[in-house]
């Protein structure tokens, strides 16, 4: 053996000795950082009460995706960019209000749906109760509906809470989550599915062609909430009538009175703005380079969109918040990762996930879509697209990691049915159990941004959050603003994504990843079902 051998082993074996101590004290610093010196809330304050509402291609969706690239740029990250895809329309939300003008007067709490037009100025007329949920309901309203607001949402008799709204995961909950769940897969061909999303359209249309002149809907909470989410913003899809969400109490009341007579007259103005400058969402990203361009890289992400109601405070400027103060914190430590770390801040999820699959098509794998297939039928076809093209980047994304439960703190994280890398992922998690975040499950979780790097085999995962009350009442709500994100616990989540990101980065193993996902066959081949609405 020669000298310079036996040096260079001795080198190696000083490397492994000291390895584990110098990722320690990384942990040590990263919490440092990310506890005395957060910035977390005064970077969500920025956004959550400073720009507010951000519907994707909106005015504050705009302001808010020049305010990301600034923040990513001040902090010193590298090619900052933004990566544009096909959305449609933006919409604007000026001012509105809905009032009952008789039998007595009253200012309902009410909300646009997203989407729809506004009125020329105040629109007035006696409502009809006229509930319909099905393409078969059309038939028993035919010529009772001209000059009317229709009620098209059955008023229900209320509810009252039976659980707290307001709570955290305790180590028998996180038990329950750590439980596996067989797939589930149905006969339901893509065909119904199309139709199903059609149902919007078809219905507006109905309404337009009976002489309807507005339609409004229930809030689907109590409590004086509404929300306003609506789905019409491919171009040349545009509704033809004002939507409006009424507040459930505010709309029993209007079901009470028509049902006894006589019916109730509602004021309804709707200021609302398209905007078609710019047809294009965009997705905000920033990364920190790593040593080993070999070596692939590792990626945390959140949605910056938001609906209109609110502000957009735990849905998801929490998410947005955390990742950027991660970033933020890495950069001001000056790590030098093996793996590059990729922040993104992605648009358009609230209406499909549109930003994080605009990336994997571009980045990750494809999935064929016919030509010539309407923008909004696309994410449609898209799912159900077999086989899966792999595309030159897609064994360079080693982990991502996605944060979008509001702002409760980080409690582990979701398998998502990789059971292969549950060790690992543990290994990672392990450092932050005395802050809470132990917990690395077996359930899957759905409807955010993750979900398509799982739909295209790539170890993509969300992080499981104590709840608080982000289902109970603020998700799309209108009162998501800032009072209800918990500073204490966006400190601990943005310490523990930095601590993930840097682990994931510098390990020498890898995440294992799931198969490439393939056809799946119908998980009871002998089920019968009732024939398909017509």
């Amino acid at each position: 053996m020669t000298f310079r051998v036996q040096q260079g082993l001795l080198l190696a074996a000083a490397t492994v000795a000291l390895g584990a101590p110098a990722r320690a004290n990384d942990i040590a610093r990263v919490i440092d950082e990310g506890m005395n010196r957060s910035q977390v809330m005064a970077t969500a304050h920025e956004l959550v009460d400073g720009i507010g509402a951000r519907l994707t291609n909106s005015t504050g969706m705009r302001r808010a995706e020049k305010w990301a690239e600034h923040k990513m740029q001040s902090y010193g990250l590298s090619d900052v960019r933004r990566e544009g895809f096909e959305f449609g329309r933006g919409w604007d939300l000026i001012d509105s209000e809905v009032r009952m003008v008789a039998p007595r007067p009253i200012k309902l709490t009410a909300i646009p749906v997203a989407w729809t037009p506004p009125t020329d100025g105040t629109l007035r007329a006696e409502v009809v109760m006229a509930p319909i949920s099905e393409r078969r309901h059309f038939a028993a309203y035919r010529g009772k509906l001209r000059g009317k607001i229709v009620l098209i949402s059955l008023p229900g008799d209320g509810s009252e809470p039976t659980e707290p709204y307001f709570r955290r995961h305790d180590s028998a909950g996180l038990g329950k989550l750590d439980e596996y769940r067989q797939p589930e897969h149905s006969h339901d061909s893509l065909e119904e599915r199309l139709k199903r999303n059609k149902y919007a359209a078809d219905l507006d249309n109905f309404l337009a062609s009976e002489g309807a002149l507005a339609w409004a809907r229930i809030s689907y909470r109590d409590g004086k909430l509404v929300h306003g989410a609506g789905y019409s913003h491919h171009v040349g899809t545009t509704p033809k009538l004002p939507g409006i969400e009424i507040a459930a109490e505010d709309y029993r009341r209007l079901a009470r009175f028509a049902k006894n007579g006589p019916a109730p007259v509602l004021e309804i103005r709707s200021d609302v703005r398209f905007l078609d400058q710019d047809s294009q969402a965009y997705n905000i990203i920033g990364e920190i380079p790593g040593s080993d361009p070999q070596a692939g890289y590792v990626m945390a992400g959140a949605h910056l969109d938001s609906w209109a109601a609110a502000d957009g405070a735990v849905d998801n400027g929490a998410g947005s918040a955390v990742v950027l103060e991660a970033a933020r914190i890495l950069k001001t430590l000056g790590v030098r990762p093996k793996r590059t770390i990729r922040f993104a801040l992605w648009g358009a999820e609230e209406q499909g996930l549109y930003g994080s699959l605009a990336y994997i098509e571009r980045h990750i794998a494809s999935r064929p879509v016919p030509s010539g297939t309407p923008a909004a039928q696309r994410v449609s076809y898209w799912r159900e697209g077999w086989p899966i093209a792999k595309k030159a980047g897609y064994g360079q994304l080693k982990a991502y990691f996605n944060m979008d439960n509001g702002s409760g703190k980080l409690r582990g994280v979701y398998a998502e049915g990789n059971h292969g890398a549950v060790p690992l992922l543990k290994e990672w998690m392990s450092p932050f159990a005395s802050m809470g975040a132990t917990a690395v499950v077996a359930a899957p979780t759905g409807g955010t941004d993750h979900v398509y790097m799982q739909a295209v085999g790539v170890p993509g995962f969300q992080f499981v959050q104590d709840p608080l009350d982000y289902g109970s009442r603020l998700h799309h709500s209108s009162i998501d603003t800032f009072d209800h994100m918990k500073a204490a616990d966006l400190r601990q989540a943005s310490v523990v994504m930095a601590g993930m990101l840097l682990a994931a980065a510098n390990s020498e193993k890898e995440l294992p990843r799931p198969p490439l996902p393939t056809q799946p066959l119908p998980t009871d081949p002998f089920d019968y079902q009732f024939p398909k609405d017509e």
